[in-house]
């Protein structure tokens, strides 16, 4: 069928030529001659074409190429396949080959194609323009279309390469048959529908993509972003109204200008202007040099290509030059598609790609000027997995794509504060990662403060020591009456005070634990405890004594009079006091940032230092409730009328059960709670032994006075 497009490059470069012929500065005396062949888009008709030109005038067959053409330099072919045939074919005889629409990079090979120059940009170029393009837009999952052969299959090597720079992957790579084939088409149309891949590049001439983009039209498929090659930008062929609702938006980075020839209002294709005026340069300088030539046939071949690729010269604002591999250096217009008033495609220029600019500065755009397809106003979104926001990272699907992951939150003490992290950083020591997992910030320390919990166990310990004073004040008031006088009013004072020094130590467990406190603590509960089983232990024995006193010829009470009372605590707390001093001295409780714990906080809390120290404090203390709670027990049944023993045997019970569920919940219980059991049981334990030794005596002074005589007590005796 006719082609508009391969007919406006034979009549530029008819034109071209003609102007040349009529410059008197370009080539004095010498004309330059034509002959256009058409190669059908195809090799074979493209090598034929090419066998006659050099086999002579007439297309019979030759086996000798003798009485050939004065051809110097062949201008074509436009297709990347063609033009490989054709450069093969034209090497063993030198003849240049300039060609304005080839654009594959295999093309640059010198050793492969030592002859071949173009100028147009080969894919190299455009292909890095396209991934910029890609990059500015973030995709990175999309999909290549082809036409099968080496222009196809080069630019795919390409993009391949540039993607890896850059992280983008491919969705699918399909290839258009050379033969058409409707079957082929559904197939890869289908791919396309079902592909989550929404940026479509294109290599392929429009001859070979024609078939599938009318089919893609036909099935209104709409929201793909295309973006095209230099082959098909252009192509009036898509220009119709018909394939801009699936064809709208598409871009192209194509280094075509617009010329207007003669007044006419037809464009013709530059490069192949340049084509020819590039010859004329190169004749120009040869003819220069030797004055001699009359003619094109005297012109020496070899010395022909040397002035190719020495040429250089400026046409309508643009520097043409070939590099040392035949390839003109590159600046691109980026184009979209667009409406236009009658509803037909118009390419708008919307930005600009300058290879010559700084890494990072050569791409342009425009983008209040862009039209997306399917996308109004809105870039589409061409990714295989959303990005993983800060506070995740991403994972690697096993057997996908690296663009194909999954998010995955941050473990806890990692954070991470950039989009699509690789990992989750750790915070530092001292600090935790937040609840979106994006910055780290202080760790919060832990500890048993003046909050609710605290001012609670503190109002309790304050409300115990004032009752303990209470009864300590009834007692200093009732100190003559019998029922406190009948045990040793003494030790009852020492129990009291006692008391009231075990509920006041509990305090000094609030508050943030500082080098004294913590040494204070420990030492004030074990000591002030000591002392208060001690005299209780005392009066235990006391009544034990009292009565073993009555059996004639005993001499017991002897051995318990107030002194010995007093040597019994005094020894009994001299040993606590000695076990702190050397637990003070060889290994103090200090203040601890407990992190292991807890990893997510600084739990604030007393080392004890050393742990036998501390087992072993609680231990004594533990070894004279069970035998204050042994003796007690063993003289429960003895006749007292105020029950003395049976009050202190149920104090020891409920003593010893308090501290003996003291020590799993003190192991198991997490940060401040732990300090608050150790309150706990003090408290407890501590209102225990106020109540169950004091409260029975204080009934009986305040409220049952009758029975505080000394009769009374007789009488039961």
């Amino acid at each position: 069928s006719f082609d508009p497009r391969a007919f406006r490059w034979a009549q530029t470069m008819r034109l071209a030529i003609q102007e040349i012929n009529d410059n008197p500065y370009l080539l004095p005396n010498v004309t330059l001659g034509y002959k256009i062949y058409d190669s059908c888009a195809t090799h074979v008709a493209g090598q034929r074409a090419i066998l006659t030109v050099l086999n002579g005038p007439s297309e019979v067959s030759s086996r000798m190429c003798s009485g050939a053409w004065p051809v110097k330099v062949i201008i074509g072919d436009s297709g990347s396949s063609q033009s490989i045939v054709v450069s093969r074919t034209l090497q063993p005889f030198r003849i240049p080959m300039i060609s304005y629409f080839s654009t594959c990079s295999c093309l640059s090979d010198r050793r492969e194609f030592p002859t071949f120059f173009r100028t147009i940009p080969n894919d190299n170029y455009q292909v890095k323009a396209i991934t910029q393009l890609i990059k500015r837009f973030g995709w990175s999952w999309v999909a290549v279309v082809s036409e099968d052969d080496e222009y196809g299959r080069f630019a795919l090597q390409g993009l391949m390469k540039e993607f890896k720079h850059i992280g983008v992957c491919l969705a699918y790579y399909e290839m258009i048959p050379k033969v058409y084939s409707r079957k082929r088409i559904l197939e890869i149309i289908d791919v396309i529908k079902r592909s989550t891949a929404k940026v479509v590049i294109t290599f392929s001439g429009e001859g070979e993509l024609y078939p599938l983009l009318k089919e893609y039209a036909a099935q209104n498929i709409t929201g793909i972003q295309w973006i095209a090659s230099e082959a098909w930008v252009t192509a009036s062929l898509f220009a119709a109204s018909e394939f801009y609702p699936s064809l709208g938006g598409t871009f192209k980075i194509a280094d075509v200008f617009n010329i207007i020839v003669r007044n006419q209002k037809k464009k013709k294709n530059q490069f192949t202007w340049f084509a020819c005026v590039s010859v004329s340069e190169s004749c120009t300088l040869l003819v220069r040099e030797d004055e001699s030539i009359k003619c094109c046939i005297m012109m020496d071949i070899s010395k022909l290509q040397h002035y190719l690729q020495e040429v250089s010269f400026n046409s309508s604002g643009e520097e043409v030059n070939f590099d040392q591999n035949g390839d003109p250096i590159p600046s691109y217009d980026v184009i979209n598609w667009q409406r236009a008033a009658d509803g037909n495609i118009e390419f708008c220029t919307v930005g600009l790609y300058d290879a010559s600019r700084g890494a990072g500065k050569e791409l342009f755009i425009q983008e209040d000027g862009i039209t997306w397809n399917g996308h109004p106003g809105k870039v589409p979104v061409s990714v295989c997995t959303e990005s993983c926001r800060p506070g995740t990272r991403k994972s690697v699907r096993r057997g996908e794509p690296l663009c194909c992951f999954d998010c995955i939150p941050c473990d806890d003490g990692k954070t991470s504060n950039q989009t699509d992290s690789i990992e989750c950083i750790p915070c530092p020591p001292n600090y935790w990662s937040n609840a979106a997992k994006t910055d780290c910030i202080p760790k919060e320390v832990e500890y048993l403060s003046y909050d609710e919990m605290g001012i609670t166990l503190a109002v309790i310990a304050l409300l115990g020591a004032c009752l303990t004073i209470g009864v300590l004040v009834v007692f200093l008031h009732s100190r003559n009456t019998p029922i406190v006088r009948v045990n040793n009013s003494e030790l009852s004072f020492f129990i009291l005070l006692s008391l009231t020094l075990c509920f006041l130590c509990s305090v000094a467990f609030i508050g943030q634990p500082t080098y004294w406190s913590c040494m204070f603590r420990h030492t004030a509960f074990s000591v002030t405890f000591s002392m208060c089983i001690s005299c209780i232990l005392g009066k235990t024995l006391v009544v034990l004594a009292a009565f073993k006193a009555t059996r004639p010829g005993s001499n017991v009470m002897k051995w318990f009079g107030p002194r010995q009372q007093r040597m019994i605590i005094f020894a009994c707390t001299a040993v606590q006091v000695v076990t702190c001093t050397i637990w003070l001295i060889a290994a103090p409780p200090f203040p601890l940032k407990n992190t292991v714990y807890q990893r997510s906080r600084i739990i604030l809390e007393c080392s004890t230092g050393s742990d036998l120290a501390f087992w072993c404090v609680l231990g004594y203390i533990g070894v004279l409730a069970c035998l204050c709670f042994v003796l007690a027990f063993l003289a429960r049944k003895l006749p007292d009328n105020f029950n003395e023993a049976k009050y202190i045997t149920f104090s020891m019970l409920i003593f010893c059960v308090v501290w003996l569920v003291f020590i799993p919940a003190y192991v198991s219980s997490p940060g401040k709670y732990t300090v608050a059991v150790e309150i706990f049981a003090i408290l407890a334990s501590s209102f225990g032994l106020l109540v169950c030794i004091f409260a029975p005596k204080c009934y009986i002074i305040l409220l049952k006075p009758e029975k505080n005589t000394k009769h009374h007590l007789m009488g039961r005796v």
